[in-house]
């Protein structure tokens, strides 16, 4: 089973070094890291997948907990979240005909032509990793001649939204 964490850590020199090793000297796989600061520029947001049960989930949390730069684990996967992987693919789109099919697939999944060469283009698109695979799948025959992706984010859902908004006052 696929499992998202969320760690709020210090923002300090060798923290992800830390916990990546930590992870990796008890055998746990990582299959996506993201790390970035957060609103706070003391505290980064690491963003795990792992993949394992939950007696695996609750070894990983635990072993998180006990370094002291983290200040908080939370698995994100158990609560409505929003997921997001981003990826820039370049790829080869030479004028004409090649170009319109590459700028209309990217429109057909509501990413966007960030950077345009006289062969090729750059292509930004975001979303849940199935929709970045299913462009990587549309766009290999074309020519990808690279691509980078980042580590999964997530977000837990806000907690406040109501099925029944209420009408706005009038002054």
């Amino acid at each position: 089973m696929r499992h998202v964490l969320s760690a709020l850590v210090q923002n300090v020199p060798g923290v992800l070094a830390h916990i990546s090793g930590m992870l990796a000297s008890r055998g746990y796989n990582i299959d996506s890291l993201a790390v970035g600061e957060t609103e706070d520029p003391n505290l980064s947001r690491m963003t795990f997948v792992v993949v394992g049960d939950d007696k695996t989930l609750e070894q990983v949390g635990k072993q998180l907990e006990k370094i002291v730069t983290v200040v908080r684990v939370d698995d994100v996967s158990a609560q409505d979240y929003v997921e997001r992987d981003l990826m820039l693919m370049r790829v080869k789109a030479t004028p004409g005909e090649q170009r319109t099919q590459v700028r209309e697939l990217t429109d057909i999944f509501r990413g966007r032509i960030v950077d345009v060469g006289i062969d090729e283009v750059v292509v930004e698109i975001a979303g849940q990793e199935s929709k970045i695979e299913a462009f990587i799948d549309m766009m290999r025959p074309l020519g990808i001649v690279e691509l980078v992706r980042t580590g999964r984010i997530a977000m837990v859902r806000c907690q406040c939204r109501s099925r029944d908004p209420q009408p706005a006052e009038t002054t």
